[in-house]
């Protein structure tokens, strides 16, 4: 978690927070690697920047790879001061608990690997239950993922 500052031309700067959402925090998370629930935090939530203000009006639909994908005014172009620069908390304690399982060849009921190995189907617990995670759409990206939870 923190404010968001992004690199552009030679120059490290902050992100305005108009139109600032949890759409746009979730991208950011995306592109650090960051699991967890995304949360957009404004009003220099995590102190004021020194450096240029790079980006303004930034509108992601929330299923872009990278804040280049989004939405947003020209680099540079901004009507702001430090003390609307954007934050972002990915906080991984509000995610989802996982599991890496296998199914045991006696019993076929699933056990948990843990320091046995680093491998097995991932599982998810969500409201109560563990469950299976469906390979449509399923990445490397997804895989780090687990494994950084892990």
């Amino acid at each position: 978690e923190g404010r968001v500052e992004v690199y552009h031309d030679g120059k490290w700067g902050t992100i305005c927070d108009d139109q600032w959402d949890d759409r746009d925090a979730e991208v950011v998370c995306r592109q650090l690697g960051l699991s967890g629930t995304p949360k957009a935090l404004s009003w220099a939530h995590y102190g004021q920047g020194s450096g240029p203000i790079l980006l303004d009006e930034v509108q992601c639909s929330g299923n872009e790879l990278s804040l280049d994908q989004c939405k947003k005014s020209d680099w540079g172009q901004q009507n702001c001061d430090h003390i609307e620069d954007a934050g972002v908390s990915c906080d991984p304690f509000t995610g989802t608990d996982v599991q890496l399982c296998q199914s045991d060849a006696v019993s076929l009921t699933p056990t948990l690997l843990g320091l046995l190995s680093r491998e097995g189907r991932v599982e998810v617990y969500y409201n109560g239950d563990w469950g299976t995670v469906c390979d449509d759409g399923w990445t490397d990206l997804g895989a780090q993922v687990v494994c950084r939870q892990l």
